[in-house]
Order: C-alpha cells, then structure tokens, then sequence
C-alpha cells in the first residue's frame, strides 16, 4: 500500500518564494533556486515498494493485452464490412 504523502507547500517554501518574486534575480540566480525547488520536490517522491511495482506493471500488462484485443476485433469487423459495403471478391454471393 502506497504511503500517504500531503502535498502542502511548506511555510518557509511560499514565504522564500515571495520574497524572491519581490526581488528580481538574475538568470543564475532564478537557475539556483529553480535546482533547489526542484531538489525540493525531489524528496517528496515516494518509491512504490516491489510488491506494489509488480502490481501496477500486471495492470498495465492487462490493460494493454485487453485494448489490444479491441483493436484488432475492431478492425477485423470494419475490415469484413468494408469488404461486404464494396465487394472485392473475397465473399462469394449467390
């Protein structure tokens, strides 16, 4: 089960970001605090555990085989109809 993360600015991230706003910086400057944020974020990432992993990847699998039965079972219908609609010969009539 995944581990439940709040995702609330802190007060001192909304605090500095206002703060910086306020004064403008120069392109190396808005580079570092774009890093810090970014490393910021970083250490909210929860990792799935294995378990949870191997969970989600069977879903996707799952998923991914039904859709591609949909596809083709749809393509094989409008492919059969196309053929009845303009006859091309490989359905024999009376």
């Amino acid at each position: 089960m995944a581990r439940k993360v709040i995702d609330e600015p802190n007060e001192d991230i909304v605090a500095n970001a206002k703060k910086e706003r306020a004064e403008r910086r120069g392109p190396f400057a808005r580079l570092a605090l774009f890093l810090r944020q970014v490393v910021g974020e970083l250490r909210k990432v929860v990792t799935p555990t294995r378990r949870e992993l191997l969970s989600y990847t069977g879903v996707v699998l799952v998923f991914v085989v039904i859709m591609m039965a949909l596809v083709s079972g749809l393509d094989y219908g409008f492919s059969y109809l196309v053929s009845v609609v303009f006859g091309d010969g490989t359905i024999s009539g009376s």
